[in-house]
């Protein structure tokens, strides 16, 4: 796959948030840390770039397909770290010590921080991307899932993202919760 077959893959109908625009903005919040040595940042960049090119919202294996189509083509040197974290993205837990991984689990979930109107933007873009599934469950589905990033102790495993960005994620999140749940 080139660039231009990334490129396209983000740019497929029907993807209304895990689209190019998400991986820039991911790859914005990488340029932003400090710190990084030139192959974690490369690491970090192919694991952005490929970590959602797999996207159907009817499955539940968008991550494993994704990682596998990145094992199959970025260089073999990056292989098994960028599958590895690609993988994260599917649960965003990651073990004490994993920095990479706390770097892109928190850059996937930087937009959880946004401020009112971007978040209120990027809901409606996932109910979009959900189109095929009926209000009543998705509502319920959804406030699951933010249920469960409430109910950790901290949303960003990693502490600069979590300081920054935790308290206006709990308030986003809890603001959306209201409104699935009215």
């Amino acid at each position: 796959m080139t660039h231009d077959d990334l490129v396209a893959a983000y740019s497929a109908p029907g993807r209304h948030y895990h689209d190019l625009r998400h991986v820039q903005d991911c790859l914005t919040w990488l340029a932003g840390v400090a710190g990084l040595s030139a192959g974690d940042r490369e690491i970090l960049t192919a694991a952005i770039w490929w970590h959602d090119v797999v996207y159907d919202p009817t499955r539940a294996d968008n991550e494993e397909q994704s990682a596998v189509l990145a094992e199959r083509h970025v260089a073999p040197e990056l292989r098994d770290e960028v599958g590895r974290l690609i993988r994260l993205t599917r649960t965003h837990d990651v073990a004490p010590g994993d920095r990479r991984g706390a770097l892109l689990v928190s850059i996937d979930l930087a937009i959880l921080a946004a401020d009112d109107v971007t978040y209120d933007a990027y809901a409606r873009a996932i109910r979009r991307e959900y189109a095929h599934v009926p209000d009543e469950v998705y509502r319920a589905g959804r406030a699951a899932v933010l249920e469960r990033f409430v109910s950790r102790p901290v949303i960003y495993p990693d502490p600069g993202f979590a300081a920054a960005l935790d308290e206006k994620a709990r308030a986003n999140l809890a603001r959306e919760l209201d409104e699935l749940r009215t």
